[in-house]
């Protein structure tokens, strides 16, 4: 099988081509100049109408999340929702068979209220980012209603994949390493909160099923079957360092009595900074397991994270 991965060279991409590159043939789409890199043809953005001859497209490129908030709002959509365009629509225009869409779970909301997040919720992205991830959505599933000719045999999956983490990609979880690598105290242990991710490994097997077999086409949340506590990593990371757990259950009341003079003082530590550090963000994964034919993921979430911390010490 030909397969079409744009973001190639991206960590996702990356894995993609290690995990595929036995048994299919790849091509990539990426901002880098033409080359060859061993068997895989990479194209840049400007030649992507002389790019044929495959017959299923992962598209993984895009703007990713600043959470520094530096990045200008018109930046997203246009990369995020214009690129999303064209790759689309040279999709339509091929013979491929398979689209698979990367968008994200902050397409869908930015908190969670009702737990577990399902797709079945009302999509409420706040910020350029996932905003633009979402009118990415909104268009492939325009056209695909708008062409039921061109669509006829075809398949397309859009994917909201939770925080993606694995061996040589630290993403969120930097910062929090490197406070238990240090020995610093976590102040927030009598808050239980616990966030969904999404290892590497049970990502490449869920595009590998998409790829390999007939599986029904939509708009599936992917992440790991059970959701970690705040707690729960620092146990991991403390065990992946060597160090002792050091979690301080301080008064929840006082905490955020700390957090509201933050907010007097303009301080670092506020109640915005407390609520994004405690508050709850768990998805469901039954649907793409349910699509798939699976009751559990191959690798747990704890496993998994064991894997990508225990690469950051061979990095550092």
């Amino acid at each position: 099988m030909n397969i079409l991965i744009t973001g190639i060279s991206g960590f996702v991409g990356s894995n993609l081509v290690d995990y595929f590159i036995s048994d299919h043939l790849i091509q990539g789409l990426d901002i880098s100049s033409p080359k060859v890199d061993g068997d895989i043809k990479i194209h840049s953005w400007d030649s992507i109408e002389s790019v044929t001859n495959f017959d299923s497209v992962i598209h993984l490129a895009g703007k990713a999340h600043d959470t520094k908030s530096k990045s200008l709002a018109q930046s997203y959509f246009d990369i995020n929702t214009g690129l999303t365009k064209k790759i689309f629509d040279k999709f339509l225009e091929s013979n491929a068979v398979k689209f698979i869409y990367f968008s994200s779970i902050k397409a869908a909301a930015e908190k969670v209220i009702e737990e577990p997040l399902t797709e079945d919720v009302i999509p409420s992205p706040v910020g350029p980012y996932g905003e633009s991830k979402l009118k990415a959505e909104e268009y492939i599933l325009s056209r695909i209603a708008e062409n039921s000719e061109l669509i006829k045999g075809k398949k397309v999956f859009i994917l909201r994949p939770c925080m993606i983490h694995g061996p040589r990609n630290k993403g969120n979880l930097n910062l929090l390493y490197k406070v238990v690598s240090k020995g610093i105290p976590w102040p927030l242990g009598s808050f239980e909160n616990k966030r969904s991710f999404t290892s590497i490994d049970n990502l490449l097997f869920i595009i590998n099923e998409i790829i390999n077999k007939d599986i029904e086409p939509g708009t599936y949340n992917i992440c790991d079957d059970d959701p970690l506590s705040t707690n729960e990593l620092i146990e991991l990371i403390s065990k992946s360092v060597g160090k002792t757990k050091f979690i301080l259950n301080i008064n929840r009341g006082l905490i955020n009595y700390l957090a509201k003079m933050g907010d007097k003082l303009h301080l670092p530590f506020n109640s915005f900074r407390l609520q994004k550090l405690t508050e709850n963000y768990v998805v469901s994964n039954d649907k793409i397991k349910r699509a798939i034919g699976v009751d559990r993921l191959p690798v747990s979430a704890s496993q998994g994270m064991k894997r990508t911390l225990d690469s950051f010490k061979i990095n550092i």
